[in-house]
């Protein structure tokens, strides 16, 4: 049931991709030859407007065909024959699409179970978080200047920048009041560097935690955040696997998500279906922001490759030799599919290791 969970997640997010260039596309006058649902065999099409429809058979994602979106084609509603920037903005109304996606989600789940902000629920007695005065129930707002809106930036900080024996400052919000505190970790009997505080790494949230009526506006805001957080710790992995903090072993593919899925939903139904639902809505939310900002990526064969090419187009006032973009973006492919074969091995060695 988890797998199947999982299918129709990935495959909502990808129509929802999908759908922002078949729009996009619509939108400018570019030709779409079929737009589909699912992938493999047709089980059902109609034909509309020049753009066929199809449902079909294996419910994994979906396509938007584009009339000479990958070939030279003289049909004036060709992808090619449109100005530069209708194309970008074809290209990049896929990943927005991802981002819109997220927020709404967001919205719903905000809306429902409210906001947690990384509230200190323990300071350990004679410990280094005490010394400096930190409290429970202060609630932490920064650390060491990099805003912290939510308990799970608390986790990724510290994932990124590993604690050592360097001052670390907090600074935290106490009954409405912003405050500095400059705590020293000492290290413990096994090396590792610890400040003694505990904070709520749940996602029980109340208005009486956040000190805030949860107003209509209200739940905009965190909805925002709760996007913005996503792409942040999406951006920060990236950036990681670039500077050596992130590494291969910590690449996670279909399978990962899918046991990353299943564990969130097994964890959630003793609390009944309404929070298996809300589970399942928050995945959905962390993996459509995790498709925007990947897709961006300036990779051939991503939207990110093409807008590289777009952009450069527009400066230059000429579009790039299609044969030698063609061929940028297939070894982009083929490196890409290299990838999928690396993290699948990743994913099955991490499952059963």
């Amino acid at each position: 049931m988890n797998i199947i969970i999982a299918i129709l997640i990935f495959s909502l997010i990808i129509v929802i991709h999908e759908l922002g260039h078949f729009l996009l596309a619509k939108k400018n006058g570019i030709g779409v030859v079929e737009f589909s649902v699912g992938m493999g065999p047709r089980l059902f099409s109609f034909l509309r407007n020049g753009t066929r429809y199809s449902l079909k058979l294996f419910p994994i994602g979906g396509s938007c065909m584009m009339l000479g979106e990958d070939e030279e084609n003289d049909d004036p509603n060709a992808f090619g024959k449109k100005g530069v920037w209708a194309r970008i903005s074809v290209i990049a109304a896929g990943p927005i699409f991802n981002f819109i996606l997220a927020f709404v989600l967001s919205i719903i789940v905000v809306g429902k179970v409210g906001y947690d902000p990384a509230l200190i629920i323990d300071v350990q007695e004679g410990a280094p978080a005490q010394e400096a005065g930190l409290q429970v129930g202060d609630v932490i707002v920064e650390i060491n200047g990099s805003n912290i809106d939510n308990s799970r930036e608390v986790s990724y900080y510290q994932y990124f920048h590993p604690t050592t024996e360097k001052p670390v400052t907090l600074t935290i919000n106490r009954g409405g009041n912003e405050m500095d505190l400059t705590i020293t970790p000492e290290k413990n009997e096994a090396g590792v560097y610890l400040m003694g505080f505990g904070y709520d790494q749940g996602r029980t949230k109340t208005i009486a935690t956040t000190g805030e009526k949860m107003s209509a506006l209200g739940v905009v805001k965190y909805s925002a955040i709760e996007v913005k957080t996503w792409i942040k710790t999406t951006i920060q992995s990236v950036v990681g696997l670039i500077n050596g903090k992130v590494t291969t072993k910590d690449l996670g593919g279909p399978v990962a998500i899918v046991d990353m899925i299943g564990d969130g939903i097994d964890s959630t139904k003793s609390a009944g279906v309404s929070a298996v639902i809300v589970q399942i809505l928050y995945m959905s939310i962390l993996l459509s922001a995790n498709l925007g900002v990947m897709n961006l990526l300036p990779l051939p064969a991503l939207d990110g490759g093409r807008l590289v090419f777009l952009l450069i187009e527009a400066v230059r006032g000429k579009p790039i030799d299609q044969k030698k973009e063609g061929f940028v973006h297939m070894i982009g492919l083929a490196l890409l599919m290299i990838l999928m074969v690396f993290v699948m091995f990743n994913d099955v060695r991490r499952l059963f290791g």
